[in-house]
């Protein structure tokens, strides 16, 4: 059968959305789908493929796919996509949603400008329990863990916070001069550590109200932008005494505004979303 499909990005993190409430069978092979539609050779081409779902608890589920085909519990970047896919084909009308993930229900806020969004996302509260993250670090009495990892002719010290799904952080003098290829593969599969693997955010401290950071996602590899990373980086930062609480973070594909609010203790993220091509494909 043939499958309709919309390829979208944020900031260059690119994903290919179906409508899984239509599209039932194609849900069934998510896993199949993303490793052969990823590729950017012989596939559509993306950093993986996002879902929409029927919900019991929320407007909508997101079940996301990374190119190599495990499942990953969420994505920042992702989610402003599905947030526009799901508002564009009318499967939820609304510019204030509620997003169903497998990290928890998070709250959409979408503003028209011009022809694009601008998208806000109530990432919820950093968790920094290590055992929680998951990694097998011993907790610290100050309330977050380090750890330093020997990742071949390199050692770095790694600050360590989930959104919803792990990332580990560490800081740079330079994020250009950074083999992100060579070090961010050991460091995402050192399961040692990190049973779950996890991802990997190479931090350079511009301001107290900047960041640039490059990326190697779990699953994925270096992409230009990851949403949940940037989250983590900021809650790292400021725990590392680093930054203010609002920070403009520079990825490779653009800026994501993020604010760690006082009162209510959680994560919030802004940015944009973007529709690129739409298509049909077999499966």
């Amino acid at each position: 059968m043939r499958i309709q499909f919309t390829k979208m990005h944020a900031l260059g993190n690119d994903y290919i959305l179906i409508d899984g409430i239509r599209y039932p069978e194609a849900l069934k092979q998510g896993s199949e789908i993303a490793k052969k539609w990823s590729d950017r050779h012989f596939g559509v081409g993306s950093d993986g493929v996002i879902f929409a779902c029927a919900s019991d608890k929320a407007n909508v589920m997101m079940r996301m796919f990374n190119a190599d085909g495990s499942e990953s519990e969420m994505c920042g970047n992702g989610i402003r996509q599905l947030a526009r896919f799901v508002y564009e084909k009318n499967i939820v009308k609304k510019d204030r949603l509620i997003i169903e993930t497998l990290a928890g229900l998070k709250e959409i806020t979408m503003e028209r400008e011009g022809e694009n969004f601008r998208i806000t996302v109530d990432m919820g509260a950093p968790i920094l329990a290590p055992q929680e993250i998951p990694a097998n670090v011993p907790a610290d009495p100050k309330g977050f863990s380090k750890t330093m990892i020997q990742a071949a002719d390199k050692t770095f010290e790694f600050t360590l916070v989930s959104m919803g799904n792990p990332h580990a952080i560490t800081y740079v003098p330079s994020v250009k001069d950074v083999d992100v290829h060579r070090y961010g593969p050991l460091v995402e599969n050192n399961t040692t550590i990190f049973p779950r693997r996890t991802n990997v955010e190479f931090i350079e401290v511009v301001s107290r109200d900047e960041l640039r950071m490059r990326v190697w996602e779990r699953g994925a590899g270096e992409t230009l932008a990851c949403g949940t990373g940037a989250c983590a980086s900021v809650v790292a930062s400021i725990l590392n005494g680093l930054t203010n609480k609002s920070v403009r973070v520079h990825l490779l594909g653009g800026p994501l505004d993020i604010r760690w609010d006082e009162n209510s203790g959680h994560v919030i993220m802004t940015g944009d979303a973007v529709t690129v091509f739409e298509g049909e494909k077999e499966i």
